[in-house]
């Protein structure tokens, strides 16, 4: 059972079985726990009771690999269900945010490991819909190692085929197809999309489609339209364009995207140091698609 203490600071704590949880963080449903007996800290998010067959059905679709958080514990209360994860360091977003552009020799070992974890995704049946640099924290302090988050928004397929009806990702990642067609659309796919726009990001310091207002944006990713800077190396211009591809059918696969050219050497993951914020790159802000819907129609009202 829930039991709420009071802390010196005038934090609200409360414990749940072996576990205090601490400070809330993203609107209330994730939390920081520590273990009252071993003092391992933990990731606790808090999921309503009748949603819980469909949030761990992606997890027990997946057997354990190194680039995605386990889950610990889960905790079933009469309202809630409460998954304790591994912790991560930083995420991706806010290592962009410090470095403004992360270099090529950095990047490629990191991009790696976003990758394989996607692959490990797709070839069990999971599609994650939700693919941004937020979801992938480091799992150690020299920042070498990746783990995606968690599979909060992801889908497990019934059967081999991947089609999918939803509105459903972070506007900036967003595929064309999601924003502009009425019908079905695959879901690996749109994830390949937005490794893509996370590849750019990570390697360019900014989104590969930007609007101030969602009207403006959306636009913008229709059309599929965008620059890469010349100083990127060749395959890694490559590499992206075969990842932001406008039809879906052109794009890499996971598994493909593993043996582009760019990604074919893997050196061993540096280091990468902690720098104040201060890059501007990643300052645009975009809208949530719940907020965006008008805007969607709107857009496919101009489409026809």
């Amino acid at each position: 059972p829930l039991c709420p203490l009071a802390s010196a600071e005038g934090l609200t704590i409360t414990q749940l079985g072996p576990y205090v949880l601490l400070e809330p963080t993203e609107g209330g449903r994730t939390y920081r726990a520590v273990n009252r007996h071993t003092e391992a800290e933990l990731t606790c998010k808090v999921y309503p009771a009748k949603s819980y067959p469909e949030v761990m059905a992606p997890y027990a679709a997946l057997p354990s690999h190194p680039n995605i958080a386990r889950v610990a514990e889960v905790i079933v209360g009469d309202q809630n269900v409460y998954v304790f994860f591994e912790p991560g360091k930083d995420n991706m977003h806010d290592l962009v945010r410090r470095r403004k552009r992360v270099p090529e020799s950095e990047a490629v070992a990191l991009f790696r490991q976003m990758a394989e974890a996607v692959v490990h995704c797709h070839q069990h049946g999971v599609v994650l819909r939700d693919i941004k640099l937020r979801k992938f924290v480091f799992a150690d302090r020299e920042r070498s190692k990746l783990l995606l988050e968690n599979l909060e928004d992801a889908q497990l397929l019934m059967g081999s085929k991947d089609s999918l009806v939803d509105k459903h990702g972070c506007p900036a990642y967003v595929g064309p197809e999601i924003l502009s067609c009425k019908g079905p659309y695959s879901g690996k796919a749109a994830d390949i999309w937005s490794l893509g726009v996370a590849l750019y990001t990570l390697l360019v310091g900014c989104y590969p489609f930007q609007g101030t207002k969602p009207i403006s944006l959306f636009s913008k990713i229709c059309r599929g339209r965008f620059t890469v800077p010349d100083d990127l190396s060749p395959k890694a211009q490559c590499l992206i364009r075969c990842l932001l591809r406008r039809d879906p059918s052109e794009r890499l696969t996971a598994s493909g995207i593993l043996l582009h050219p760019w990604l074919a050497s893997n050196p061993v993951p540096k280091a990468l140091g902690v720098s104040p914020l201060g890059g501007q790159g990643l300052e645009q802000v975009v809208p949530e698609m719940g907020s965006c819907r008008k805007n969607l129609e709107k857009l496919r009202e101009v489409d026809t």
